[in-house]
């Protein structure tokens, strides 16, 4: 089990017990969440499972990776499996970086940098639902949510392409029942982990919703797109990607 683009709490419990009444394996792919799930802002599914998986970047904050966690009587097919069957030489850069990653994970400042992810992605789904969108599911509990599109009359795809120009990087996705195809889509996909390691709080979230309503409001205004642009770029200013340089 493990979900991309899922705004809601998965109760690993609960498919624990449904997979021990047909005899069957739990393997959870955390790949989205792991980090809420390190420090307990979102279940872990570690106790439910016999096979865990992730990346090491995304909330994880770390590397372009992955890892995976099992029972131990699992270990060595698994090892099997991945090296000599699918895995080439490590990069050693990689699994350094990784063990710089998981000491992060360790400290107070990325416990709070992950609630405070949760905390911004409410904020930015009840600003948006305030304006009028419709969200999958009416919110959300972690870390993403995901606009429907539909009664806007846009697209996906027109969505992504013209907040990337009013520098809005988000993504295309899929929505439940879908009527597009995976390359169109319904509806886009908003994150807020990148956000919040920069340092933004809801206020900022609040600013960016708004941003998104302006452009999604009045598409094809190339006058809303470049206003929007230099409020992005204006925002990204004040909170810059490393600012013991700035």
């Amino acid at each position: 089990m493990g979900a991309s683009s899922y705004p809601r709490t998965i109760d690993f419990k609960v498919v624990r017990e449904i997979a021990d009444e047909v005899e069957a394996k739990v393997m959870a792919d955390i790949a989205h969440i792991a980090g809420l799930c390190a420090v307990g802002a979102h279940p872990s599914p570690v106790p439910y499972s016999d096979i865990v998986t992730t990346t090491t970047h995304k909330t994880l904050r770390g590397p372009r990776g992955a890892l995976i966690i099992c029972k131990e009587e699992l270990a060595a097919a698994i090892d099997r499996s991945v090296f000599p069957g699918t895995q080439g030489g490590p990069f050693m850069h990689a699994i350094a970086a990784k063990a710089v990653a998981f000491q992060e994970a360790l400290t107070p400042e990325y416990k709070e940098c992950q609630f405070q992810t949760v905390r911004n992605a409410i904020a930015m789904a009840e600003r948006l639902l305030e304006s009028g969108f419709e969200l999958v599911s009416g919110g959300t509990d972690n870390h993403l949510l995901l606009v429907k599109l539909i009664k806007e009359g846009i697209t996906g795809k027109e969505a992504d392409e013209t907040l990337e120009r009013a520098g809005i990087t988000l993504n295309k996705n899929m929505i439940p029942f879908d009527p597009a195809t995976p390359f169109v889509t319904s509806g886009i996909r908003i994150g807020t982990p990148a956000m919040t390691t920069r340092g933004m709080k809801e206020p900022e979230m609040i600013k960016i919703a708004d941003m998104i309503t302006a452009v999604l409001r009045d598409i094809k205004n190339e006058k809303t797109i470049e206003q929007v642009r230099r409020q992005a770029r204006e925002l990204c200013q004040q909170f810059p990607l490393y600012p013991d340089l700035a």
